[in-house]
């Protein structure tokens, strides 16, 4: 829930500086991230029902850290994620938890060394099987097996990510250096946290302000 509230947030943030930009390039960055984080909104898994998560809530002891690191592989009917927690082999086997639906999974990971730790994926780039998919406890690893639905090479792991890469690949096909430089702006605007948003547009609009004084007689 508070990772959907941060998600909304950024959008509104980000639909406030569309109203303001008058830039065709820059109303563009902003397309792209609004389109991103309204995907990324609409493929959050529904909040769990009041009594299920109050009950998980109050077995949770001490401090949560979500999990950002991890490996991936693929065999022909598996993708594997691997995620290194120091120790995780002498918890009980029920203290690691993961949920699968077919285009997610969620790992908590109860109580060890004091703190709880999560990951959360949505929006897989393919379907995968519920049933057929498990996790497996290793030392110091936790090893989550989404098995394929279809027996198929995948690109990557979301489809968020396959969109931003063909976007990317997009943008830097063209021959023109400025162009060239502008989308690599595009692309530190779009990946770049609330501070270097800021930064860029403000920028921008300095930029402006010396062009429209003729110090500077370059569009960008």
């Amino acid at each position: 829930l508070l990772f959907l509230n941060q998600l909304q947030k950024d959008l509104e943030e980000v639909k406030d500086l569309l109203t303001k930009a008058t830039r065709k390039r820059l109303r563009d960055v902003l397309m792209t991230e609004k389109h991103k984080l309204e995907l990324e909104i609409k493929n959050q898994p529904p909040p769990k029902p009041k009594d299920v998560a109050e009950e998980e809530k109050s077995s949770l002891v001490g401090y949560t850290v979500k999990i950002n690191n991890y490996g991936w592989d693929q065999s022909e009917k598996f993708i594997k994620i691997y995620i290194s927690l120091n120790g995780v082999q002498k918890l009980p086997a029920e203290n690691v938890q993961v949920n699968f639906t077919e285009r997610s999974f969620d790992l908590l990971v109860k109580n060890l060394n004091g703190k709880n730790y999560t990951m959360t994926f949505n929006n897989l780039l393919k379907p995968i099987s519920v049933e057929g998919s498990s996790r497996k406890i290793k030392t110091d690893m936790v090893l989550v097996m989404c098995r394929k639905k279809r027996e198929e090479k995948w690109e990557c792991l979301t489809q968020v990510e396959k969109e931003s890469k063909e976007k990317e690949k997009a943008a830097y096909d063209t021959s023109d250096p400025s162009e060239g430089l502008m989308n690599l702006l595009k692309k530190m605007y779009a990946e770049g946290d609330d501070e270097m948003k800021r930064t860029i547009n403000k920028a921008w609009v300095e930029s402006r302000e010396k062009q429209s004084k003729g110090d500077i007689p370059m569009d960008i």
